[in-house]
């Protein structure tokens, strides 16, 4: 009995500690597929959508959670939001930074305080709310599994993760309860089904350049596909590589074969009298 009554505990400390209610049970949910354009052996990030997700991050998720693991110099690469070098400089340069007590290389010598971000620094960590960093958070997590197999499912669906983030960004109710002295608002993409984390996101809350509406289905989808690539930056490099090696295959593959036939083709055919 007391062993029970420790292992409660313990999982009661961990759900506030994530912060999950710690009275709410865990549930399974389902997380809805949805398409993006990256998925699939012939799929390829869109540059639109990842320039999209980058201002939504920017204007909105950067305000508590960090991408400390992604250097800001890859906005300009092929096959990401593909910035022009000038902007990269210039968006690096904006940047709030909310590490400099953790990260001596952003204290300037001459002044003492935060230096100007530039494109061979990563993205600032957030450490202000204690929210998580959002750097493989799109692998992090899995929206759904399987079957395993050959694979063929996260061939094509991939792991989920994305849908995942997309799930959470578009799930919120509006019910809220307040429990332990924190506000927990109501998830249905959520496991207990009440996130501490207050809904982000609202209609028209960012101006897209290129015209597109700002819904929060559209801005959730933009962010989840932009948090994939910061999570797989080099996923195009690692298809390409994949198709060359499997063309290898087949020609080796096929040579290996008629070469066996032309060996082998005076034994068997010969015949036993």
């Amino acid at each position: 009995m007391i062993r029970n009554i420790a292992l409660s505990a313990a999982a009661t400390v961990t759900l506030v500690v994530t912060g999950v209610s710690a009275f709410a049970t865990e549930t399974t949910v389902h997380i809805e597929d949805v398409t993006f354009p990256y998925e699939g052996p012939f799929g390829t990030f869109d540059r639109n959508q990842l320039q999209r997700g980058l201002q939504v991050y920017t204007e909105v998720c950067s305000a508590c959670h960090g991408l400390k693991f992604v250097p800001i110099r890859t906005l300009a690469d092929e096959g990401g939001p593909q910035l022009p070098e000038d902007q990269v400089r210039a968006y690096a340069a904006g940047l709030s930074v909310n590490d400099e007590a953790s990260n001596p290389k952003l204290i300037d010598p001459a002044t003492g305080s935060a230096r100007a971000l530039i494109p061979s620094d990563n993205f600032p960590a957030n450490y202000t709310t204690g929210a998580p960093d959002l750097s493989l958070m799109a692998k992090a997590r899995a929206g759904f599994h399987g079957p395993y197999g050959l694979g063929l499912s996260q061939l094509f669906r991939g792991m989920g993760g994305p849908e995942y983030i997309h799930a959470i960004l578009t799930g919120y109710t509006g019910e809220e309860k307040e429990e332990a002295g924190s506000v927990f608002y109501e998830n249905h993409a959520f496991s207990t089904g009440w996130i501490k984390m207050p809904p982000p996101l609202s209609d028209d809350q960012v101006t897209y350049a290129d015209g597109t509406a700002a819904t929060v289905d559209q801005m959730s989808m933009d962010v989840s596909a932009f948090l994939m690539w910061t999570a797989e930056p080099h996923m195009m490099e690692r298809k390409e590589t994949g198709f060359k090696a499997v063309f290898f295959l087949i020609i080796f593959a096929s040579l290996l074969y008629l070469t066996n036939k032309r060996i082998w083709a005076k034994v068997k055919g010969k015949k036993i009298s």
